[in-house]
């Protein structure tokens, strides 16, 4: 969670993509009260002044299924197993936050294990508490301690899963140096702090936060692109945290921003989408003001929301495997990154897949997780990012000869497919739909 965000890029080429991650032994795999079967979607923060039962109808309206940082509040508890939300509480055991690194490596010593049993025996579980939140945003020096108290916290609260979110990739602190972002995560590179993560903390999932509105695309999708390598070499779900709010107080997201964040994110394999922030957490321009009541982002992130969760229903049937860049209109979007856009998209199921003007969209390739060998593509267009002159797209492709559809936000997309067997349909900026090809 950060105040304020500045670029320290040079730390960020593309050799850090090379990184070979390790596979952690014995990987805690608790999903507790958390259906993580389908595409879950949450928020940081629920404050007091929002907790009535009109407060919460609205956030479930709203297509919310967890809340981070919610406190021990009983009555809103209560309102959130009426409603179907769940918790992820801070406050139960020590917390821990990296700041600015200067802590780095002191959590042992700060945090006992013998205050996280003293907590758990004082712990009243609730059935809404779905995740106990053990710190956020850690040094890489202290990943082999988060490991141990990982375990512990899963084994002394069993209904709960521990929860640690990440750094993004610039690990910004007010005034940012290139030794404060080394301190900060505790490695050389953002690449190097991943994989210490993956080689230590147990958890099978990533989280990790990225307020592309501060720092620009081509850093997003660096971040994208080291998280997604991870989470797929070592097997674990891929959770990131987007921005509905503002740091400049004059600036409102925009609902193709909001598209834009949660679709690139998709087609990297995200299995979970939280928005920063609801209520009163940090910056400003939240979903609802200081007093409880709708702001414009509201209705925006419900939209948005109700698209991934249709989206979701047939997404979650299928893996990621990889994610490729195409078009050829990219401009400085993916300067530094690394990255080289094909022309068109091809796999053994679909060829000359791309925009027909060229414009850019990026491909996630998946799998079916039943073994029945049903194959999908995952397109977020990706031609506005900043919503500054929105369009639309003719998307061709061809197919193997499967039963195909493309299911978008409002439904299935109207296609055509002509004698030589090319596909087509229309499609615009910030969209996202998935493509399945159905044995």
């Amino acid at each position: 969670m950060k105040r304020l965000l500045l670029v320290i890029s040079l730390l960020f080429g593309s050799a850090v993509l090379f990184i070979i991650y390790g596979q952690t032994s014995g990987y805690v795999t608790k999903s507790g009260r958390m259906d993580r079967n389908k595409l879950n979607i949450g928020v940081y923060h629920l404050r007091p002044y929002a907790r009535t039962e009109a407060h919460v109808k609205d956030l479930a309206d709203c297509g919310v299924n967890f809340v981070i940082c919610m406190d021990y509040d009983k009555p809103a508890l209560d309102l959130f197993s009426k409603y179907s939300i769940g918790a992820i509480v801070s406050g139960i055991v020590p917390g821990w936050w990296g700041g600015d690194g200067d802590n780095a490596g002191m959590m042992r010593e700060k945090n006992p294990i013998s205050k996280y049993e003293e907590a758990a025996a004082k712990f009243q579980d609730h059935p809404a508490i779905w995740g106990i939140d053990i710190g956020d945003e850690p040094s890489a020096l202290d990943f082999p301690y988060y490991g141990e108290v990982l375990r512990k916290v899963e084994s002394l609260f069993p209904n709960q899963f521990a929860f640690i979110n990440l750094y993004p990739n610039y690990a910004s602190v007010s005034q940012n140096t290139a030794e404060q972002t080394k301190s900060q995560l505790g490695t050389a590179t953002y690449a190097e702090h991943i994989a210490k993560y993956c080689e230590n903390v147990p958890a099978d999932y990533l989280s990790y936060d990225f307020y592309y509105k501060n720092v620009g695309v081509a850093l997003d999708y660096q971040n994208l692109r080291v998280v997604s390598d991870a989470c797929r070499s070592t097997g674990r779900d891929m959770w990131v945290t987007v921005q509905v709010n503002s740091y400049d107080p004059k600036v409102w997201i925009t609902g193709n921003e909001l598209r834009f964040q949660a679709f690139s994110a998709l087609a990297f394999g995200a299995e979970s989408i939280t928005w920063a922030c609801y209520t009163a957490g940090w910056w400003d321009n939240q979903v609802l003001d200081k007093n409880g009541n709708k702001t414009q982002q509201y209705d925006k992130l419900k939209k948005v929301n109700a698209e991934l969760h249709l989206i979701g229903k047939r997404y979650m049937n299928y893996s990621g495997k990889s994610t490729s860049f195409v078009g050829q209109k990219w401009g400085e979007t993916l300067d530094g990154t690394g990255e080289k856009p094909e022309v068109e998209y091809s796999d053994n199921v679909f060829s000359h897949l791309k925009l027909t003007d060229n414009s850019p969209i990026i491909v996630g390739e998946m799998d079916s997780r039943n073994g029945s060998g049903d194959k999908a593509l995952f397109i977020c267009v990706a031609d506005d990012p900043f919503d500054k002159s929105p369009a639309r797209h003719t998307l061709r492709f061809k197919a193997d000869g499967r039963e195909v559809s493309v299911l978008g936000g409002d439904g299935y997309v109207p296609m055509r497919r002509d004698a030589n067997g090319w596909y087509e349909c229309q499609v615009s900026s910030c969209q996202g739909v998935l493509i399945e090809a159905v044995k």
